[in-house]
């Protein structure tokens, strides 16, 4: 119960009373037929109100059960770090914000998107856009949700008569089909929308895995299906294209897709028009954590540290970790994806061998097919320079930022404003956990004779093959290799797929 009003709480906390005390209050005294001395019989009107008054009474101080200072040194401590803490996080959000001040020109493309309304508008070169897309949307809440919203935003601010629409989905559902039928009517540009309600795998290449069995790796599933929404570019009389954004199913700003197609790597460009073979945004799983670990690799071919910023690693001479820091907009990398990313669509149509698509050979080796595009980009590094290349045209940009979830959509905004503070963190914790991943194939060079231990398939073997060291001619991708050290075990698509199961499955590594 609450102390009554107008007493202090130390009234109610008072030591125990002496031996007269503890007979009654002062003001019983006569009640309790006590005899006290005459001097203390009548005491004056004032006193005694003085002595009535709680709040005036002179208290004795309570005795403290642990007497300490009211401040230890550690305590002092602790709480000047935290007031340091608190002012550093302040300051740093406030003045030093990372990758939230837009360059120059990447101002402009906002400005020219926000200030009108005209179609095109965000494309006043009129440059040529393809746009690429695979779905599995069996209940049609991406084209049917925030996703085609974005995409017809898109479309409006290129110019409808500036861009072909290319989309496949496959394994749908009578949602996701009519969903794709809706949005199939509201485009505007030139398209094609293409679905396959059950996917026939008998025409997917196949891999023979421990056991004998021939299943189809994850990675030629995808690059197969990848390569479906390219189709319209095979067609002899197909118009020829700018540039390529290929999308995933990921949450996007509009503004910031057209920004990633035509300010990257554009400061200083005397025309200032973009230039580079491949431009990707940065994803992210939740708002602080960096998802496509498997298709990133920084300029030397060196994986990932840890998955937040500044992402890179200080391995070898760290230039994408510093391009990061310097807050660029083209982050110098040799593969990223980013659940979005712009190509420079000559490479996907030249008459000989065009760009697509494609898997990595081995089987427990595994590259994305993600990275591997961009090996099949990059003109190949000489021999002596494998460590010293300053440039392979691919470019991470991370103004351009992308989600999996509406939630971590919206707080990327606030999240990246502190980003500068985890470089030193990262730096040590990614050394500590062994960040990067030791990748032998790094740094061969195409065309070269190289030494590789390999999973040769083996049907007497009783793990159906084992591993072999084979003399062989380097391929261009060795650096796609597992960024997780060759210890991914096999992913294979799952063909008889069960309702709450995943698409694919793993096969862990085989004991040599």
């Amino acid at each position: 119960m609450p102390p009554p009003r107008g007493q202090s709480v130390e009234y109610h906390d008072l030591t125990s009373r002496s031996s007269i005390d503890s007979f009654a209050s002062v003001s019983d005294w006569e009640q309790a037929g006590l005899v006290l001395p005459s001097s203390r019989s009548h005491r004056s009107f004032w006193r005694r109100l003085w002595r009535s008054t709680p709040t005036w009474q002179p208290q004795r101080p309570r005795p403290r059960r642990f007497a300490s200072p009211r401040w230890s040194p550690i305590r002092q401590l602790l709480r000047i770090g935290l007031s340091f803490l608190v002012v550093l996080i302040s300051c740093t959000a406030l003045f030093f914000p990372s990758y939230t001040r837009l360059p120059p020109h990447h101002q402009s493309v906002v400005e020219r998107a926000t200030q009108s309304d005209q179609h095109g508008r965000a494309n006043p070169r009129n440059e040529r856009i393809f746009i690429a897309a695979i779905l599995y949307d069996p209940e049609g809440t991406i084209t049917g949700g925030r996703w085609g919203e974005s995409l017809l935003q898109l479309v409006d601010l290129l110019g409808e008569d500036n861009v072909f629409l290319s989309i496949y989905e496959n394994d749908s559902d009578e949602q996701g089909e009519q969903a794709l039928r809706q949005l199939e009517d509201r485009v505007a540009c030139n398209k094609s929308i293409q679905s396959d309600l059950r996917l026939d795998l008998s025409t997917f290449p196949r891999v023979t895995v421990p056991g004998g069995a021939q299943r189809v790796k994850r990675t030629d599933y995808l690059a197969e299906l990848r390569n479906r929404a390219l189709r319209p570019l095979d067609d002899p009389a197909a118009q020829s294209y700018d540039r390529i954004l290929y999308l995933n199913d990921v949450i996007f700003d509009p503004i910031d897709a057209v920004q990633l197609l035509f300010s990257t790597n554009a400061a200083d460009a005397p025309d200032g028009v973009a230039r580079y073979r491949a431009a990707c945004a940065v994803d992210f799983i939740n708002p602080f954590k960096f998802y496509d670990t498997y298709a990133t690799r920084d300029l030397e071919g060196y994986g990932i540290g840890l998955q937040f910023y500044p992402w890179f690693s200080t391995a070898g001479h760290a230039r994408s970790r510093q391009d990061v820091l310097a807050q660029k907009d083209a982050v110098r990398v040799r593969s990223c994806w980013g659940g979005m990313v712009a190509f420079n669509a000559t490479y996907f149509q030249r008459p000989d061998r065009p760009v697509r698509f494609r898997a990595d050979r081995d089987l427990f080796y595994d590259g994305s097919e993600c990275c591997i595009i961009h090996a099949d980009l990059q003109d190949p590094p000489a021999a002596a320079n494998v460590d010293d290349r300053t440039d392979s045209g691919v470019y991470m940009n991370p103004y351009v930022r992308t989600a999996y979830t509406e939630r971590s959509f919206r707080w990327l905004r606030t999240t990246r404003r502190f980003e500068r503070l985890y470089a030193l963190v990262h730096g040590i914790v990614s050394r500590v956990a062994g960040f990067p991943r030791f990748n032998p194939r790094r740094t061969e060079i195409a065309g070269e004779v190289v030494r590789e231990r390999v999973w040769v398939p083996d049907a007497r073997h009783s793990n159906g093959g084992s591993y072999q060291t084979v003399e062989r001619v380097a391929d261009n991708d060795g650096f796609c290799g597992d960024g997780f050290g060759g210890k991914r075990g096999l992913q294979l698509i799952r063909e008889h797929r069960q309702p709450g199961e995943d698409g694919w499955e793993e096969i862990p590594v085989p004991v040599a």
